[in-house]
């Protein structure tokens, strides 16, 4: 039995160590916001925060992650869904399909942590999230519009 530290909150997952741990979070303990894209740790959709560093859990096994480290998810970023992040997105329709946005505000808010005021190259070194409809031109003005937000 794994203990996990979820969103501020430690969970037992029953599964084996070698399940990834995108699948613990949705299967075990229920939380179906972090999206499999890949299952490679290409695409970006399943990106959570762990410790603070934005990871692909696909790619990540529920065995090498410790019950000290904190995952946060896309249903922990913001209890209420107004994260500056998610504020800037609704403003301008981010999201088409809203298949890879879990993942990519993930990434985003995670960038805004390390660089509160990130330049047009900080973004694009960091959100290597791959997005099906290409909105990456709303993604990076959501990510400035946040900034802006964040900085006062």
């Amino acid at each position: 039995m794994a203990k996990l530290n979820v969103n501020g909150r430690v969970v037992e997952v029953n599964a084996s160590p070698d399940t990834p741990l995108l699948w613990a979070i949705r299967d075990h303990v229920g939380l179906t916001g972090t999206k499999y894209g890949c299952g490679i740790a290409q695409c970006g959709a399943c990106t959570v925060h762990l410790d603070g560093v934005p990871t692909r859990s696909c790619g990540v096994t529920l065995g090498s992650v410790t019950e000290a480290q904190k995952i946060v998810t896309i249903e922990g970023l913001s209890p209420d869904g107004n994260h500056p992040i998610q504020v800037a997105w609704r403003a301008l329709d981010v999201p088409q399909c809203g298949f890879c946005q879990s993942g990519m505000i993930m990434a985003a808010a995670a960038l805004l942590a390390e660089k509160p005021r990130p330049t047009d190259e900080d973004i694009d070194a960091a959100m290597t999230n791959i997005c099906r409809c290409g909105t990456y031109n709303r993604v990076r003005e959501g990510i400035h519009r946040a900034a802006r937000g964040l900085a006062g």
